[in-house]
């Protein structure tokens, strides 16, 4: 059985062989284990069950010292976060799309490393990515003070961003169907420490009608959908799952209940991520990092869940923490390399 498989059987809530892994790394982090390794391409060490096509963040252009643009004319400055970084300006300074282009969702750059990808990692599940998916979208285009205003002030504005948003996302995904995919990975984060960053109503009302369209579409085409969306938001995983998700990363245990939520939805929602970011990656020994890993494998075995860090591994969590986690899901019984 190849990782392909396995990964689905979890997905379905079924007993995999062993308990499928994926997880990501900052560039500080990932440094420190390229430095280890004495290796560049680090997917022979990690041997990830997830590929990753798309691009999850977008496509930039440097601009000036440490800023960037995005392909949707978003300025971000990376002085302090070199992975992503922070927005500067606004592309829509007023709550109207009037003068502005959305740029092309099929532009051949999104898809121009699937084929040399799938003819390497063909034995991997095949996710595509759709980053910064919708709220996140407007609100990096609007201005995130803005757009909190203007769910009350200007909500037809809103309606209009979003929705238009979502066409672009289904052209884009569209494009991505000409390929032999599993899955479409959406971000969106809607969460903070507590609770929904626009509370339960204003998600309802903008937000759930359009992700019901999106991952409709997804769905109506055979393929599994994922959500990234950082945050306590697990009051909403039953609408989630009514309108069509599969599987929710990032599972975080500052926030959720990790050992509750994942037999209770086991068959129903797949869980990706569990490991904390927060406290026991950058602040925990390598034993303590260890005993959670097995924790939460223990927890998955019957299916349902893909281990990972909650979210790609910081630059302030030190080697032995990481290879810790490596190291403890790659000597699962049932898994070898070559699988």
């Amino acid at each position: 059985m190849n990782k392909r498989q396995v990964v689905e059987l979890a997905i379905q809530g079924q007993r995999p062989p062993y308990v499928p892994w994926h997880f990501g790394f900052t560039m500080e982090a990932r440094a420190k284990l390229t430095a280890h390794y004495g290796e560049a391409d680090l997917s022979a060490r990690l041997q990830n069950h997830l590929l990753e096509l798309g691009n999850g963040i977008g496509f930039f252009e440097t601009i000036g010292p440490d800023l960037v643009r995005d392909h949707f004319g978003v300025v971000w400055d990376r002085s302090i976060d070199k992975d992503i970084g922070n927005v500067v300006g606004t592309v829509l300074p007023q709550p109207t799309l009037r003068g502005y282009a959305f740029p092309d969702p099929q532009e051949a750059r999104f898809y121009a490393d699937i084929p040399e990808k799938l003819a390497r990692f063909g034995d991997r599940f095949r996710v595509f990515q759709v980053g910064f998916s919708l709220y996140e979208r407007a609100w990096t285009l609007r201005g995130w003070e803005n757009l909190m205003c203007d769910f009350y002030e200007h909500p037809a504005f809103v309606h209009e961003l979003l929705n238009t948003i979502a066409d672009w996302n289904i052209a884009q995904i569209q494009g991505a169907l000409r390929y032999e995919i599993d899955a479409v990975y959406f971000g969106d984060d809607w969460g903070m420490q507590r609770g929904l960053q626009m509370g339960p109503r204003l998600w309802h009302e903008f937000i759930y009608p359009v992700l019901r369209r999106m991952y409709g579409f997804v769905r109506s085409q055979g393929k599994y959908v994922f959500i990234h969306s950082c945050g306590d938001v697990d009051e909403l995983f039953d609408d989630l799952i009514a309108i069509g998700l599969n599987c929710f990363n990032p599972f975080q245990p500052e926030v959720m209940d990790v050992d509750a939520l994942l037999p209770r939805y086991r068959g129903r929602l797949a869980f990706h991520g569990g490991l904390s970011t927060q406290r026991t990656l950058p602040y925990g020994t390598a034993d303590e990092v260890h005993r959670a890993t097995q924790h939460l494998l223990d927890l998955g075995r019957d299916g349902g869940y893909i281990f990972a860090p909650a979210h790609d591994v910081e630059g302030d969590v030190p080697l032995e923490n990481m290879l810790a986690f490596i190291e403890t899901v790659q000597a699962q019984p049932g898994f070898s390399p070559g699988s």
